[in-house]
C-alpha cells in the first residue's frame, strides 16, 4: 500500500490526542479522588463516587489505547520510556489499581468502608503524582535507562509531580460543580476558585523553566519574532482563567439549579478548566515538536516501519470513532445531575 500522506506524523498526532483525552477525562476522576478527603461526611462521599461510576472505566480506556499506539507505531521510543521510567510507571499502576479496587468494593463494604475511602484518596493521588513526576522528567529530557531512580527526582520534577494533582484537582472541582446541587455544588466551586490561581501559577513556572532549561526551545518561542505568533496561547489561558474564577464565585453566590437543564454557569466552569489543558497541552506540543523522547529522538526516529503502521491503520479507522462515539455516547445518557439516592446513579 502506498499512501501519501505522513504516517509518522498521523500516528505522532494520534498518540497526543490519545493523551489528551486521558488527562482531560481521568484528570477529573483522579481530581475527584484526590479531593476525597476535603468531603468528611459520608453522604458527600457517596456522591462523589456516583457521579463518576459511569464513566470512570471507560475513560481510562484511552490510557491503554495511548499505550497500544506508542508500542505498536514508536516502538524504539516505547522501550525508551518504560525503561527510563520504568518506576514511577509501576506506581502510577499501583495507585491506578487501588483506586480501581477501592472504588468497586466501597460500594459493597459496610464495616470497612472507611479504609476504601483512604484506598481511593491514596490510590488516586499517587497515581497524579507519578504522572506528574513523569511529565516533569521528559520535560527536562529524557534520563538513561541505566539511571537510578533517585536521580529522577529534581527540584522541577517534584514541582511537577505536585502541579500536576492541582490541575487534576480543579477539574474535579469543575465536575462536580457541573454534577452536583446544594452545598456540594458550592464547596467544589469554593475549592476550584482557590486551584484556579494554583494552576495557573504552575503552568507560568513551568512554561518559564522549559524555556530557560532548553536553547532550542527558547528560540522556537521567542527568536525571530516568533512570539507574535504564539502570543495567543498564553493570553488565552489567562483569560480563560479569570473567566473561570469568575463562574466559580457566580456558583457560589446561587443555592445551585436543582433540577434539569443545567445554567450555563454550572456547565461553563467545567469546559473553561478543559481548555486550560488544552491550551497548555498546545504550549508543551510547540515547545517539544518532533520530538517524542525529548533529547533523544523525533517522532520520526522511532517510527515503526512503513508496513507496520499501513497494517494497523484499518484498525485505528475503525476503533478510534467507536471509541469516541461509546464516549459521548455514554456522557450524553448520564447528563443529568447526581442524585442523593442509594439505588445507583
Amino acid at each position: 500500500m502506498n499512501l501519501s500522506f505522513d504516517l509518522p506524523l498521523f500516528y505522532f498526532l494520534l498518540l497526543g490526542f490519545a493523551i489528551l483525552m486521558y488527562v482531560l477525562l481521568d484528570g477529573f476522576d483522579l481530581g475527584i479522588g484526590i479531593l476525597y478527603p476535603f468531603f468528611p461526611n459520608e453522604a458527600d462521599k457517596d456522591t462523589l463516587m456516583r457521579s463518576i461510576s459511569h464513566v470512570w472505566d471507560g475513560n481510562e480506556t484511552w490510557l491503554v489505547f495511548g499505550g497500544v499506539i506508542l508500542f505498536g507505531a514508536f516502538p524504539a521510543a516505547y522501550a525508551g520510556l518504560t525503561s527510563a521510567l520504568y518506576a514511577p510507571i509501576m506506581l502510577m499502576l499501583i495507585g491506578l489499581i487501588f483506586r480501581g479496587v477501592a472504588f468497586e468494593y466501597r460500594f459493597k463494604s459496610t464495616t470497612s468502608k472507611r479504609w476504601w475511602n483512604r484506598a481511593f484518596a491514596a490510590g488516586s493521588t499517587l497515581a497524579a503524582c507519578c504522572q506528574g513526576l513523569m511529565l516533569g522528567i521528559l520535560i527536562g529530557g529524557t534520563p538513561e535507562h541505566s539511571a537510578s531512580p533517585l536521580s529522577l527526582l529534581t527540584p522541577f520534577t517534584l514541582f511537577t509531580a505536585l502541579a500536576v494533582p492541582a490541575g487534576y484537582a480543579l477539574l474535579g472541582c469543575c465536575y462536580l460543580v457541573m454534577k452536583c446541587q446544594g452545598p456540594r455544588q458550592q464547596q467544589a466551586a469554593r475549592y476550584g476558585q482557590r486551584l484556579v490561581w494554583v494552576m495557573m501559577a504552575a503552568m507560568a513556572i513551568v512554561s518559564l523553566a522549559t524555556a530557560l532549561g532548553s536553547d532550542a526551545i527558547w528560540q522556537r518561542w521567542f527568536a525571530d519574532g516568533h512570539f507574535l505568533w504564539l502570543w495567543p496561547l498564553p493570553l488565552m489561558a489567562l483569560l480563560a482563567a479569570l473567566r473561570l474564577h469568575r463562574d466559580l464565585g457566580r456558583v457560589q453566590q446561587s443555592l445551585g439549579a436543582g433540577s434539569l437543564p443545567r445554567s450555563r454557569h454550572e456547565d461553563r466552569p467545567f469546559w473553561l478548566a478543559v481548555s486550560l489543558f488544552v491550551l497548555g497541552f498546545a504550549g508543551l506540543l510547540v515547545s517539544l515538536f518532533p520530538a517524542i523522547l525529548p533529547g533523544k529522538l523525533s517522532y520520526a526516529e522511532a517510527a515503526a516501519p512503513s508496513a507496520s503502521l499501513e497494517f494497523m491503520l484499518p484498525g485505528v479507522l475503525i476503533f478510534v470513532p467507536l471509541i469516541l462515539a461509546y464516549t459521548i455516547w455514554g456522557y450524553r445518557i448520564f447528563a443529568g445531575k447526581v442524585e442523593d439516592f442509594s439505588e445507583g446513579y
